[in-house]
Formats: structure tokens, sequence, C-alpha cells
């Protein structure tokens, strides 16, 4: 039976990694453990785990309704008969042609699909196949992040908007069927609070989105950048973060709502094969205290 004693954290501020658990097979009492933990530490790393695809969208459903695997700028949108799953990788088919996206390169710190009004709430990440060095996925904690703010940029961000965009993904490329738009201050975007509330725990959180593009609404663009310098600068702080060395059968999960995330370059001759699922946002971020 999974207890707590099964959980242990695997940084001073984000992530634990759940012990003696197979994710084919959750119960109910198990799944609530599972709840638990993921509110606390907002990351759960699951070690070697053997999942179909039926069996990882099963999983996933437990925290609620999946989105479908986005359209890429090129490469396997999903895996076949499970729209759900969303294929990241850099592997060629005998065809020269991708077989899933986000190639080798690496991918800046980010929140999972802020640009929306109801951003995913959860993402998934499982393993199938690694390159032999890079590659790594990092975690930070935004909860950390905004309680390592200055008392002076707090009262200053407290009743402050972000602008996200969503003209480029993560990885800098421009998204299909948008035009490329560099001004923060007149691409198209969907505006979040800098301090959101968490929906579950009510902890303040510093919500981000991605840097690219950003705008802070209502100030002139000079004091926008300056402000969120700072506060990037402290919501990367190392000792907030954790930084993943993959095995294949690891599943890491994290609480799009509480974490950012970036992944590390690797090898493009290496193979890497991973498999993403997201549940979908339950409602917009809202400020917190309001």
């Amino acid at each position: 039976m999974l207890t707590n004693k099964n959980i242990i954290p695997i940084s001073k501020y984000i992530g634990a990694m759940v012990l003696d658990v197979d994710l084919a097979k959750i119960d109910e009492k198990t799944f609530t453990v599972i709840s638990d933990a993921f509110d606390k530490y907002n990351g759960l790393l699951f070690r070697e785990q053997s999942l179909s695809p039926e069996q990882l969208v099963k999983f996933s459903r437990l925290f609620g309704d999946l989105d479908h695997a986005p359209q890429m700028e090129n490469g396997q949108t999903a895996v076949a008969g499970f729209p759900e799953i969303y294929i990241v990788s850099n592997i060629l088919n005998k065809n020269k042609e991708p077989i899933g996206s986000l190639g080798a390169g690496e991918a800046v710190w980010h929140t999972d699909m802020s640009y929306l009004p109801n951003p995913p709430d959860i993402s998934m990440l499982y393993a199938l196949e690694i390159p032999p060095v890079g590659g790594d996925t990092s975690l930070c904690s935004m909860v950390a992040a905004f309680n390592t703010l200055p008392d002076k940029i707090k009262t200053k961000v407290a009743h402050l908007s972000i602008k996200h965009d969503g003209t480029y993904n993560s990885g800098g490329l421009l998204r299909k069927g948008l035009r490329e738009d560099n001004d923060p201050m007149t691409c198209a975007g969907q505006p979040h609070p800098i301090v959101c509330a968490h929906p579950r725990t009510n902890q303040p959180v510093l919500y981000l989105g991605r840097r690219r593009n950003a705008y802070i609404v209502g100030l002139e663009r000079e004091e926008s950048e300056g402000l969120l310098d700072s506060l990037w600068d402290y919501a990367t702080l190392p000792e907030n973060s954790y930084t993943h060395q993959w095995q294949v059968g690891d599943l890491l999960m994290w609480d799009n709502r509480a974490t950012m995330h970036r992944r590390d370059p690797f090898d493009s001759s290496a193979r890497r094969l991973m498999q993403r699922t997201q549940i979908k946002g339950q409602i917009a971020p809202s400020a917190f205290g309001a």
C-alpha cells in the first residue's frame, strides 16, 4: 500500500519521487496519496514504469480531462489512436521525416500554453528513449519564487498582469497559423495576473508564462522590461529549481499552475522519444487575494 513514507523529496522546494508504485494499477487510496503529494510538492517523479498508451491516458485522466496534442510546425502530432498523447522527439523515420516535435534544441523556461484563457493544469512526460547525455528537464517552484521576492517587488506586482504572447513555442519557432510580431506592445496576447492564487491550495504563486514578447499591462515598455528582468531573475534562482536526468521508464509530472520548466539541448544524432499528456485547465488563473 502506498503511504507518505513512499514520498521522497528530490530538492528543497520542488518535486518528490514516489517509490514502489505501478501507475498501470492505481486504486482510489493510492491516487489520494499521489494527489495530496502532488499538491504539496508541485512535481512528482515515478521511475521504472512500463505504460502502454492506453495506460498512460488512463492514469492521466485521473487528474481531469485531457487536451489533444497541439498542431505543431512539423512532425507527427500524436500517437496513432491516442490524440491525447503528444510525441516529443527528434527521431526521423525512413523518409527523413520527424516522428514527433520539438527536436533536439533547448527549450527555455516557460509555463505551458500560458497564452490561453485557461492554460492546462498539469503536464506529464514519459520517457521511452533517451540520449546518453543532455535533454535534461528542469522544474522551478513558482511558490518559492514568489516567497523569494523582496517586499518592494511583491507590492509592485500585486495588482499587475502580464500579457502572454502565443506567437512562438518554447523552442522559439513560430506557431502554425500565426504571423510574426516581435513587439510586446502590439502582439496579440492573453493577460493573466502576475501573482495568482493556486486553485487547490490557495497559495500565492508567481505566474510568468514565458519571457519572449511578454508585457506588463499598463506600464511603459522600458519599465515593463526592467520589472520582468527582476521577476525572472528571482524565479529561476538555482535554489528554487530541480534538474532531472532521465532514465527510460521515468514519468515526470508537474503542476503547470505552480511551476515553470525547461529542457537542455542534446546531440541531434542521438535518439530521444517522449510521450506527453496535459490535463485541461479548469479555470482561468485568478489574482491572489481577489
